[in-house]
């Protein structure tokens, strides 16, 4: 039975391992000079462009006509290329590159040999943006547009003319919201039925020069959804498998990273067609809606929603249906999104985030005790039903038939359950392991400070005190926990266990680390109340 409990252990910790490697991502490459764009060789992919580059002009003539229109808000910061109207590059100026430093989150940016944009259009028989086509160069009243102190909303209008189609591009911007509004209103002032297909999609280079954890590499690629499946990862390599290809009513695509995400919510109530498609190195992945045709004379707007920003659950919640689950707590989301509304509600009232760990951890510990307690008396009976279970083995270790039999009838006789020491830590398997994804996951315990020394809850114990102080609570454990391990081998493991796991966690967010110390000094309380009782009943709980 021990030994079953210290391979759950290990493998618990395992799987925390894995769960700091995605915590500890690797923020984004250093900034470089940035590339001159290039021409794509051949045409897209389902006559989308794919670059602001257009393979019909010189790239001189492409440089002098485009222009770089920059946009500040409260939280965002960006740029959008004339060209085509895309945004460029985009820097979130809540959040630090890292702790202490004043540089803003880069989270969508071209740089030498590496580009993350979002782009939106329109294609089809009149479209600008068709692959037949250079891609428009809008023009601008000016270069720059700050969101006035006190104002609610920032509008840039971006303007063109395409044979008698009169189009503005506007980008509508909100105060402390990260999700943009863009818009196409479209005039038809020919005397024809001019035909457009909106798309937005997300480019990123497939190879950003960021290194891998040794075991489970940090995800950073696609993610969509649809109106019967509201969540899906398109990691880069199903791209360069197979090009996606979803027909839904709504939807939305996305580009994932850690903290982080990109999306597009084309228009909720059309027929949209989700894709993918990999070209020069780069990943794509986008809506495209219905055709639009517009008669002579008759004006139409089309609308879609952009975001780009933290992984914020209500926000993302209220976006688009399924776009919350891109903060990805696993197969345990269910049980993990209570947990973190229980952790948010808890550091409401005690504002600060190593304290919310530490209430949630009692909270928890709490809940799960009569389950510990019927798993430390379990193991306890088992240990005092020990001499006879040897009696049964040396009676009938000639006839297995006989002793299976036996054995039940013992369990009966003394009403113990064999199982009933793992049956409990298999039911709390999954609510810790959870509780670890909304950990790991969540972008409010990104540089949140908890106190003295710990100035970053998502980052390592500078001075190593947590994962020591942990060792030295497993220690106490392992003294306090009844065993049956005989095997000189398993109990040299045992007793070197604590000290493995000290220098394991060395590397630990101070986050994890503390929970698990935390949970630690409550299970010793635990232990020492349950086992006082049981000695009361005559139960023996000293280790062999």
């Amino acid at each position: 039975m021990e030994s079953q409990r210290s391979l759950l252990v290990i493998g618990l910790a395992l799987v925390s391992f894995l769960l700091w490697q995605q915590w500890n991502i690797d923020t984004a490459p250093k900034p470089v000079t940035p590339v001159t764009q290039q021409s794509p060789s051949g045409s897209s992919s389902a006559d989308l462009q794919l670059t602001t580059a257009d393979a019909e002009q010189p790239i001189a003539a492409i440089a002098a006509a485009a222009r770089s229109i920059t946009v500040s808000t409260d939280v965002l910061q960006l740029s959008i290329d004339s060209r085509g109207g895309d945004i460029v590059d985009l820097q979130l100026p809540a959040f630090e590159l890292k702790k202490g430093e004043a540089a803003a989150y880069p989270l969508m940016r071209r740089l030498n040999g590496f580009e993350y944009v979002a782009q939106s259009g329109l294609i089809g028989r009149d479209g600008p943006d068709d692959s037949r086509n250079a891609r428009p160069v809008y023009s601008t009243a000016q270069n720059s547009y700050s969101l006035a102190e006190g104002a609610t909303e920032l509008a840039v209008p971006l303007m063109f003319n395409h044979n008698g189609l009169q189009i503005e591009k506007r980008f509508t911007f909100t105060a402390g919201q990260y999700d943009v509004r863009v818009e196409y209103f479209l005039h038809n002032q020919s005397g024809e039925v001019k035909t457009v297909q909106p798309y937005q999609h997300l480019v990123q280079s497939i190879d950003n020069g960021e290194s891998s954890s040794m075991m489970m590499p940090i995800y950073r690629g696609g993610a969509y959804g649809t109106s019967s499946e509201r969540y899906n990862k398109y990691a880069f390599d199903d791209m360069q498998d197979k090009n996606l290809l979803e027909a839904t009513t709504g939807g939305w695509v996305a580009m994932l990273e850690h903290y982080f995400v990109s999306a597009w919510v084309p228009d909720q109530q059309a027929d949209n067609q989700l894709y993918s498609l990999v070209r020069n190195g780069q990943g794509v992945v986008g809506a495209k809606g219905p055709a639009i045709n517009i008669e002579p004379g008759a004006e139409v707007t089309l609308a879609s929603t952009f975001y780009a920003g933290p992984k914020d659950q209500d926000s993302l919640a209220k976006i688009a249906n399924g776009l919350d689950l891109t903060v990805d707590y696993g197969f345990l989301w269910f049980i993990s999104q209570p947990l973190f509304w229980l952790l948010t509600t808890i550091q409401g009232f005690v504002v600060n985030w190593g304290v919310a760990i530490i209430c949630i951890t009692l909270i928890v510990k709490g809940a799960m005790y009569p389950l510990t307690k019927v798993q430390y008396e379990s193991m306890a009976k088992m240990r005092n039903l020990k001499p006879k279970i040897d009696e049964l083995q040396a009676r009938y270790k000639d006839d297995r038939q006989k002793m299976g039999p036996a054995m039940m009838e013992l369990y009966r006789k003394e009403k113990v359950n064999p199982m009933g020491g793992c049956l409990p830590m298999i039911i709390q398997m999954p609510i810790f392991l959870a509780l670890y994804w909304v950990f790991v996951e969540s972008v409010e315990l990104r540089h949140a400070p908890f106190m003295l020394w710990i100035n970053d809850l998502s980052a390592q114990d500078p001075y190593y005190v947590l994962p020591v102080l942990f060792g030295l609570s497993m220690f106490l454990m392992q003294k306090l926990t009844p065993m049956q391990v005989t095997d000189p081998m398993q109990q040299k493991i045992m007793m070197w266990m604590p000290v493995a796991f000290s220098v394991f966690f060395l590397w630990f967010p101070s986050g994890l680390v503390l929970y698990w110390f935390v949970s630690n000094l409550i299970s010793l309380a635990q232990m020492l109340y349950i086992y006082r009782g049981m000695e009361k009943k005559g139960l023996h709980t000293k280790k062999a």
